[in-house]
């Protein structure tokens, strides 16, 4: 999985973190949690607690995120003979799976590639679905970009501009897609409009924070606990909002104005023949991880899966944690393995080349600088393999790093005012090279303290 694994193995304790961390990744594989989830007996399927007679109703096949593609693979190995046909729009690929289509669409801003497979995805709905029929849906982290058709009087470009202002902005996942929701005629629940079909189960690989279905993808199946009125507002903390065109005010105010043109709510019936499963998440990974740790012989502290904030300050926590462990053995005694979950955020100011993972890898070298313990190792990193606008999934530091780019004479800080994180670590090859991994289920965090 890491393509430049000899860069970074530097003593045994580099080789257990990096096990740690890959293992923890393959945990969220998609292709295992659809085999986890989906199992067939005699004529019936069991899809976690629901039976399917195979007998009584054809089945359709739709889907959109990172994951999604070996979600289907997955889903064909299983019960691909049932399957009548279906969709998949994919960041990476395109064909035919079995029975179901592989389209192409656009991450992380959507465009034409995204709105063209998703009119495709909507047309196979309508001709095909019918009411006694069940869909599948396979849902992932990416769906907001790479599934999207536009509200009338909304271009693509408007809906790419927009999230690329409020992602520079430093907005978060639940403030993005509580307006990309009302951008949008699929997500907040509105896909559920276009399905005919008595019965509906989505298949969700959770890249959200808490794990809201509202929020993963912009829930396109689920009801949606964001407003109108909530969106205007996100769009104004970040000064957006007066600098939008009047047509685009406007599909905000026709939103909020009229409940019936906004998405689906707790209570709406459409929500009956709906049920929405989570197969895998970045807690359950964490709690993989730790057992992994204690295998290896460390004290394992799983501090949250719900890890947020600027990302530079997000650093200067962690390494109050990890100078509190080498001083005083709070809140654990070494060997410790620390693990977080999350997302945080990046405010741009510079015109580097980074991510949040890099990012906060480099807060916390920088916020480690002037203490003198070395036997540590610590890694942020991606879960998709893609961190920012770098070709990173994340990066390595220990102990080590310190004497490293002093003997260079570069600064850190330097890097960290300019967003270049990427930059500052591929120059130490330091720098964490995955590619895409195939699942995503946000970003984890590892120390080892000897």
């Amino acid at each position: 999985m890491i393509k430049n694994i000899n860069d970074l193995i530097r003593s045994d304790l580099h080789r257990i973190a990096l096990d740690i961390i890959v293992k923890g990744i393959e945990r969220a594989d998609p292709y295992k949690a659809i085999h986890n989830t989906v199992k067939v007996s005699g004529n019936r399927i069991y899809i976690d607690n629901v039976e399917i007679y195979l007998d009584k109703s054809r089945i359709h096949v739709i889907g959109f995120g990172k994951a999604s593609r070996r979600m289907a693979e997955a889903i064909v190995n299983i019960i691909g003979e049932y399957i009548y046909g279906g969709i998949i729009i994919s960041p990476e690929y395109s064909g035919v799976i079995g029975s179901l289509r592989i389209l192409k669409g656009d991450h992380p801003i959507p465009s034409e590639n995204t709105v063209n497979s998703s009119k495709q995805l909507i047309n196979y709905i309508e001709k095909n679905v019918r009411e006694d029929d069940i869909v599948i849906v396979l849902i992932s982290g990416g769906g907001s970009a790479l599934f999207e058709i536009p509200e009338d009087g909304v271009d693509i470009e408007d809906i790419a501009s927009i999230s690329k202002e409020l992602m520079r902005r430093g907005a978060d996942i639940f403030e993005l897609n509580t307006v990309r929701k009302r951008l949008s005629k699929v997500k907040g629940g509105k896909l559920l409009r276009y399905l005919k079909a008595s019965k509906i189960i989505s298949l969700i690989i959770s890249d959200v924070v808490g794990d809201r279905l509202d929020i993963i993808a912009s829930g396109p199946t689920a009801p949606d606990k964001t407003t109108a009125m909530e969106a205007i507002e996100i769009l104004k903390k970040y000064n957006l909002w007066d600098d939008l065109p009047q047509g685009i005010k406007n599909v905000f105010y026709r939103a909020y104005n009229n409940p019936n043109s906004d998405t689906v709510k707790e209570g709406d019936p459409i929500l009956d023949r709906v049920i929405n499963i989570i197969i895998a998440s970045n807690i359950d990974s964490l709690r993989y991880m730790a057992q992994i740790a204690k295998d290896y012989g460390f004290n394992p502290m799983i501090l949250t899966s719900m890890l947020e904030g600027e990302a530079r300050e997000v650093g200067k926590v962690l390494a109050s944690i990890i100078k509190s462990i080498y001083l005083y053995e709070i809140p654990l005694k070494r060997p410790v393995a620390i693990l977080a979950g999350g997302e945080t955020t990046v405010t741009v100011k510079g015109n580097g080349i980074g991510g949040r993972n890099q990012e906060l890898c480099l807060s916390l070298a920088y916020n480690l600088r002037n203490i003198s313990y070395r036997e540590y190792v610590a890694i942020c990193i991606g879960s998709d393999g893609i961190d920012g606008t770098s070709p990173a999934a994340g990066a390595l530091i220990d102990g080590y790093i310190h004497d490293e780019y002093r003997s260079m004479n570069i600064d850190p800080l330097d890097y960290l005012n300019n967003n270049d994180s990427y930059t500052f670590f591929s120059k130490l090859r330091r720098s964490i090279i995955t590619g895409y991994t195939g699942t995503n289920v946000n970003d984890f965090f590892l120390a080892l303290l000897r």
